[in-house]
């Protein structure tokens, strides 16, 4: 049976803001995204009234659920302060509002730092992160090899798709399932090569085109973080979006990251953009776990000549310059791109091959640096 966006308002009609008017005339509604069983839409108020909208969301999120023929539901709560809005008032003042969102931060962390909103997710060791400063350098292919490498290494590994616009995870593990509900309604990854996987390409189809504003962005980072099953596990690998924007921010400053590995490609356009980027998780103290040199070099199958098409060295170069690890060079080769596109990763479908190798080394790496930082917390 098809949903449409009709259906979905007159359900949200039945859901009353926190002033009493129905939640489908409250003017507070995004687009709804409404096809094949799947609806998405943000909800988007004031910063100062986020904690009050909460309750909203969920009852929301429940009655778009009851509709028949849904089967998948993202609801968005985004809360920006309106330009010249001041800030909440301190729990002492009198305020004749909603009551603000409450402030959780860490212990010692002071009330304006970005930091200060930081929980760590229930069962998973650590998180780190894997960017790059431009797209196009080859950092889901990396990302997921990755991930293999460190499970292969002994580790229980996860793998985050945080791509909201671009997401790459469906194509390199062959996935076309969509992720169920548990009993808390929580997302159950889908698991492939022993690795639990999310993404919101899981959620949409393929071509869908995901015209989200930032807000939205970091709320449905925020649902595929703890609205997920995620289970006992020793590291999460997020897959980062290109860029120093909104996801990384996001998830910087609500998840105690361990680290971020860097990918960039030789040439000197790559390595200013992930410049660029080890100074945005350095400014949120983030650290480098070290730069991975993607692309490195291109070795000819038939006669063996090697050829440095993008350039050779630069990510070690600038690895030393910054003082960062350099976490190795990884190879241009038709193994590693028809294996991705096939959905048959390298470290899965040749194991023993010499590619396989290169990421398990960089895996033992980050998982040494892992351990080290895991022994001094």
């Amino acid at each position: 049976m098809a949903v449409d966006k009709t259906q979905v308002l007159a359900a949200l009609r039945a859901v009353a803001s926190p002033r009493g008017v129905p939640l489908a005339d409250a003017n507070v509604l995004s687009e709804i995204m409404a096809s094949d069983g799947k609806v998405f839409f943000s909800i988007n108020v004031d910063a100062n009234e986020a904690r009050a909208w909460e309750d909203v969301r969920a009852k929301a999120d429940a009655a778009v659920r009851a509709i028949p023929g849904v089967t998948t539901v993202m609801v968005a709560l985004t809360a920006e302060r309106k330009p010249g809005a001041a800030a909440a008032p301190a729990p002492h003042q009198h305020s004749h509002g909603i009551k603000p969102v409450a402030q959780h931060r860490p212990q010692g962390a002071p009330a304006d730092s970005p930091m200060s909103r930081q929980v760590a997710i229930p069962g998973i060791g650590s998180v780190i992160a894997v960017a790059s400063g431009k797209g196009g350098v080859g950092k889901s292919t990396t990302a997921l090899n990755l991930a293999l490498a460190l499970r292969d290494l002994g580790l229980r590994v996860g793998l985050l798709d945080a791509d909201i616009y671009g997401p790459s995870v469906p194509r390199l593990t062959g996935v076309r399932e969509k992720p169920a509900l548990n009993d808390a309604k929580k997302m159950i990854p889908i698991v492939r090569f022993g690795l639990p996987l999310m993404s919101i390409g899981f959620l949409v189809e393929e071509e869908t085109a995901m015209v989200w504003r930032g807000p939205m962005v970091m709320s449905a980072i925020r649902q595929m973080l703890w609205d997920v099953a995620w289970g006992e596990l020793d590291v999460l690998v997020v897959d980062m979006p290109p860029g120093t924007g909104d996801a990384q921010l996001t998830l910087a400053q609500q998840v105690p990251l361990r680290g971020v590995v860097i990918v960039s490609t030789p040439q000197d356009l790559a390595l200013i953009d992930a410049r660029r980027g080890i100074a945005m998780f350095d400014k949120v103290n983030v650290p480098t776990l070290g730069i991975v040199e993607n692309m490195s070099y291109f070795q000819c199958p038939e006669c063996g000549t090697r050829s440095d098409i993008f350039g050779h060295g630069g990510a070690r170069h600038e690895a030393e310059r910054l003082k960062v690890p350099f976490l190795g060079e990884i190879p241009l080769h038709m193994a590693i791109r028809t294996s991705s596109d096939a959905g048959t990763p390298v470290v899965d479908s040749e194991p023993e091959g010499a590619h396989a190798a290169i990421y398990r080394a960089i895996g033992t790496e980050i998982k040494r640096q892992l351990a080290g930082a895991a022994a001094s917390a």
